[in-house]
């Protein structure tokens, strides 16, 4: 078969497997997805009003040699994913930064709820930080913390965040930012929240990290919709344009293998037939797209070459009805 050719096919995947090819902890690749990867948004895109933040100051040799470490013994790190359960990516997500916050000593608090009374919850600050800035005055960060993945749903001219749809529908990005910049955001003014403050917040800003996927040939995005210009991104398409999905090995990720670029055994891949069998199986019970990655050969071990949602055959349809209501 022949290679993928998508016009829109990202290269953070090779770049991912140059620069970490030494981590094979998935817990450990997971978190150098979280400090690699490119923001989902423009920091400096108007409309998000200076409330974007990012992990620049938190990329460079020392992270590097961090990560190497943690790889050689992530014990420390398993355990703390172990300690509590969860079933949700964002969880997981929320959990690892959480890690990597408090190993570099800034982690204020974590995951704080705020109550104006015992069955009224007003929100919850996903991070409190601390920033050292000169001269010796420590300044309190609030930041909120989201990993999305959104579907472009093609109908439309693309112009407009509400296009940008969930798979399983259930959010956008216009109403992600618009509940994070009007709500969340703004939590540590609420009377209830000043208990859990050591101090005033200095500013509050969202951590967006995440993929974005398009049909084969779709248009970039306009740079007005405020989305990053090297975000990562893939393909989607419906059950049956399958058959014209190039590549001969395929993994299917389950929702927590969702953020680093897959690594696996090749026992592990299924051919053509065998991914449209699993598709099959799993349409006939459930309406939820699938994250399949296209997988290559190397050395011995299965690495993803680029990565899309396998959606059922209404789910055009649907998303199309779900951005008329927004």
């Amino acid at each position: 078969m022949r290679a993928p050719t998508h016009n829109f096919r990202s290269e953070f995947q090779r770049e991912f497997h140059l620069r970490r090819g030494h981590l094979t902890d998935p817990h450990v690749r997971a978190l150098a997805w979280l400090l690699d990867a490119p923001d989902l948004l423009d920091p400096d895109a108007a409309q998000w009003q200076g409330k974007i933040a990012t992990l620049c100051r938190h990329q460079g040799p020392a992270i590097d040699s961090w990560l190497t470490e943690l790889e050689r013994d992530p014990a420390p790190l398993h355990a703390m994913i172990d300690s509590h359960p969860f079933a949700r990516l964002g969880r997981y997500a929320e959990r690892l930064m959480a890690y990597f916050f408090r190993q570099q000593g800034i982690l204020c608090a974590h995951g704080v709820q705020v109550q104006a009374g015992k069955n009224d919850t007003i929100g919850e600050f996903d991070f409190l930080l601390w920033r050292t800035v000169p001269p010796e005055r420590a300044t309190l960060l609030h930041w909120e913390f989201a990993t999305k993945f959104y579907l472009l749903e093609s109908s439309g001219e693309g112009s407009d965040a509400e296009y940008l749809v969930g798979p399983n529908l259930a959010d956008s990005l216009g109403a992600k930012m618009r509940k994070i910049l009007d709500r969340q955001l703004s939590l540590s003014r609420h009377p209830a929240a000043q208990r859990h403050l050591p101090q005033t917040v200095d500013s509050a800003q969202a951590l967006i990290k995440g993929w974005l996927f398009y049909r084969r040939n779709e248009q970039e995005l306009p740079r007005s919709l405020g989305v990053s210009a090297g975000h990562c991104r893939g393909f989607w398409c419906s059950l049956d344009e399958l058959n014209d999905l190039p590549g001969e090995h395929f993994l299917i990720l389950p929702r927590l293998t969702w953020l680093a670029p897959a690594r696996a055994a090749p026992a592990a891949c299924l051919d053509q037939h065998g991914l449209r069998a699993a598709l099959d199986a799993h349409f006939a019970v459930d309406t939820l797209p699938v994250m399949v990655a296209v997988a290559e050969l190397r050395d011995g071990v299965a690495l993803e070459i680029e990565r899309g949602f396998i959606v059922p055959n209404d789910w055009s349809e649907r998303a199309a009805a779900r951005v008329r209501r927004s």
